[in-house]
């Protein structure tokens, strides 16, 4: 029989991204949980085919049989649901930002809020495949990296491990998301007349993703200066990043040190004659890396893209399934 997994939050963009993508899955049953007191109300955006629907409880997680459970929900729902569905017996993957930090005053710091389930924090495993694969692997709890620390740490990592990186000239983070990266829920700034044809640059200083950056890149917070932008598209992730390059003759050196580090990867893409686009990697769990350098100055350049729905979100929670039930990791993602 194939493996029942859970969903809780599929009518947000994340969750209903992971139902598209659970139903191309060649091994797995997708169940919905209804966390919501709206539960009459069919969820939309429809998914392809319906599905069975069941409380998000422990005794639904038990009497299903559900191996896996998804948490596409904010913080505060996945730290009151993560530990019973643990205690049912199913692993669970959070998408929100709940289980990312070992520190607790690092959560509190930025996300302006005590942790509500503090206990769970010691056993969560950052779930970026490329960097923590045989963590994952064994893993009763997962935290689904954010999507611009995705596309930021898969670039800025392989250069920092390597020492190319100027340190004492910092990094810039150019980052610009569609608007689907801020959730479902209405509000003003991401209303159509409020994104339409313009460009905005938001939570400067303070956004929630930069202490994920510097957790796996492992620049100092002192050194990275990470701007976060809201483009006016349904999705997708563009990171422009800029630091001075040491020991470095030409941009092939560059797509060197990410050629070894990638060689295995099935999901990472690098550019050599051109730079990568959104368009490239929209509706796919790809990042694609280009890298510019201008030798006479050390000056060098990356650029990022990810689709914020897949690889920076579902795409990647789906990932990290595939390790945790033992299917092949590329399963239901090419």
């Amino acid at each position: 029989m194939e493996p029942k997994v859970g969903i809780v939050g599929f009518r947000g963009y994340s969750g209903a991204e992971l139902v598209r993508l659970l139903d191309q899955h060649p091994g797995v049953e997708p169940i919905l949980l209804e966390h919501r007191e709206d539960a009459d109300i069919p969820p939309v955006p429809m998914a392809a085919k319906q599905h069975h629907r069941v409380p998000a409880t422990a005794e639904a997680v038990q009497t299903e049989s559900l191996a896996l459970v998804f948490l596409a929900t904010p913080a505060e729902v996945s730290m009151e649901l993560a530990a019973a569905f643990l205690t049912a017996g199913a692993s669970v993957i959070d998408l929100s930002g709940a289980f990312r930090f070992r520190n607790l005053n690092t959560y509190s710091r930025w996300y302006k809020e005590e942790h509500r389930a503090p206990h769970l924090v010691p056993e969560a495993i950052y779930g970026l495949p490329e960097f923590c694969r045989d963590g994952i692997r064994a893993a009763r709890l997962i935290a689904n990296p954010g999507c611009y620390p995705t596309a930021a740490n898969l670039a800025i990592q392989p250069l920092i491990a390597a020492g190319v990186v100027d340190r004492s000239a910092g990094i810039v983070c150019d980052a610009k998301s569609g608007v689907s990266g801020a959730g479902r829920k209405p509000s003003l700034k991401t209303s159509f007349c409020e994104v339409s044809e313009n460009f905005s640059a938001y939570s400067v200083l303070d956004h929630r993703h930069v202490p994920e950056i510097l957790m796996v890149s492992g620049v100092e917070e002192a050194e990275l200066s990470f701007t976060a932008q809201l483009l006016p598209i349904h999705r997708g992730i563009l990171e422009t990043i800029y630091f001075r390059a040491r020991a470095i003759r030409n941009t092939g050196e560059l797509l060197d040190i990410y050629a070894r580090r990638y060689a295995n990867e099935p999901f990472i893409r690098l550019h050599s004659s051109t730079l990568p686009d959104i368009r490239g990697v929209e509706h796919t769990n790809y990042c694609d890396i280009g890298v510019r350098l201008d030798p006479a100055t050390g000056r060098a350049v990356v650029v990022s893209t990810i689709d914020n729905l897949v690889k920076g979100a579902a795409g990647q929670a789906i990932q990290n399934m595939n390790l945790v039930l033992g299917f092949p990791e590329t399963a239901g993602l090419l």
